[in-house]
C-alpha cells in the first residue's frame, strides 16, 4: 500500500460521559470523500449502574451511520422512530434541514452488565440536498451484501463497490466496506474503488512494503487505488471513501453545511429550543457548547 498519504491515529474525545476514539475530522484531512466524522466507540464494559446515554441533540446537513460490533442502542428521533440497533445492522438517519435524536441503552439492559463497541459516522450531504426533509432507515444485517474470496470475508456496509450495492439509501457516490481475514492473505483492491479512500484497522494488522500497521489507525490514500497489502490472520479492516464534493463543508458541533449561515440558524434554533421534541424523551437535551463561541 505504497499509496499512503497520511496516517491518522485515534484521539480521545468525549461524547457526554462516554469516551470515544476520534478519527475524522483531522486537522490535515477534514474529510475522506463525503465522510466527515468517524468515531470508534469502545470496546467498553458497562455494569448495572452504567448506561450509554447520548441525550437528545440536533443535526443538519448530514446523514449518520451507526454500525455496532457489540452491544445495543435504542434510537429515538423527532420523526417518531424508536428502533433498537444490534450488531451487524445499520441505522441510517438523514438530518437534512434538521432532526433531533437520542441514543440510549435499551430499558431491558439498563440494570445489567453490557458491552458497547461500534462506529459512529457522519456523511455530508450534497449541497442540493442539505435542506431535504429528514429521514430514517434501519437496515437489517441480512440486507447487507456479504461474500467471501479465499480467506477473506467481505461486507458492503454502505454504498457501491465490487459491482454490488448496499441497501443503505445513500445520497452520494461512496463506499464503506468491511473485510475480515481468517488467515494471512494478500488483498488486491485494484481499481474497484473510486474518489478518495481510507483504511481503518479495527483489529489485527496489515503489512505493506515492509511496514506493519496496527489497530486504531486510519490510513488515507493519495487516491482510491490502494494497491496490494497483506492482512494478517484474524484482522478486520474498514474501507471508507468515495467522490469528494466540489464545495467546502463547515462543521460546528453537530451541524454540517456548505454555508455558515445555515449553521448559525441551526445553532440559534437549538439555543431557543424550537427544534421538534422527541416523543417520550422531551425533558433532557445536550446544550450547545458555548465554549466554541
Amino acid at each position: 500500500m505504497s499509496n499512503i498519504n497520511l496516517i491518522i491515529e485515534e484521539r480521545a474525545a468525549s461524547i457526554g460521559k462516554f469516551m470515544v476514539g476520534r478519527l475524522l475530522p483531522f486537522r490535515q484531512k477534514r474529510m475522506v470523500g463525503p465522510f466527515i466524522y468517524i468515531d470508534h466507540m469502545g470496546p467498553v464494559k458497562l455494569d448495572e449502574r452504567e448506561n450509554f446515554d447520548v441525550l437528545p441533540h440536533p443535526h443538519i446537513g448530514l446523514s449518520t451511520l451507526t454500525f455496532l460490533f457489540e452491544g445495543s442502542i435504542m434510537h429515538r428521533d423527532t420523526l417518531g422512530n424508536e428502533v433498537e440497533i444490534k450488531p451487524g445492522a445499520v441505522n441510517w438517519m438523514t438530518a437534512g434541514k434538521g432532526i433531533v435524536h437520542s441514543e440510549r441503552t435499551p430499558e431491558y439492559l439498563r440494570h445489567a452488565d453490557k458491552t458497547m463497541h461500534g462506529l459512529q459516522i457522519w456523511v455530508a450531504l450534497p449541497k442540493e440536498l442539505e435542506q431535504m426533509d429528514p429521514e430514517f432507515f434501519h437496515i437489517n444485517q441480512e440486507q447487507i451484501p456479504s461474500w467471501t474470496d479465499g480467506d477473506l470475508q467481505y461486507k458492503l456496509v454502505a454504498g457501491e463497490a465490487f459491482g454490488k450495492k448496499s441497501a443503505v439509501p445513500v445520497y452520494s457516490k461512496l463506499f464503506m466496506i468491511e473485510i475480515k481475514s481468517t488467515a494471512k492473505q494478500t488483498v488486491s483492491i485494484g481499481h474497484e474503488l473510486y474518489g478518495e479512500a481510507g483504511l481503518y484497522i479495527l483489529e489485527g494488522a496489515i503489512e505493506s512494503e515492509g511496514h506493519t500497521y496496527e489497530p486504531k489507525h486510519l490510513l488515507v490514500a493519495n487516491d482510491s487505488n490502494l494497491c496490494d497489502f497483506t492482512m494478517e490472520a484474524n484482522t478486520t479492516i474498514y474501507l471508507f471513501g468515495g467522490e469528494p464534493f466540489a464545495e467546502e463543508r463547515f462543521i460546528d458541533w453537530n451541524f454540517v453545511s456548505s454555508t455558515k449561515e445555515l449553521i448559525t440558524e441551526a445553532k440559534q434554533k437549538w439555543e431557543a429550543q424550537t427544534f421538534d421534541k422527541i416523543k417520550g424523551d422531551e425533558v433532557e437535551f445536550v446544550p450547545y457548547p458555548t465554549f466554541k463561541k
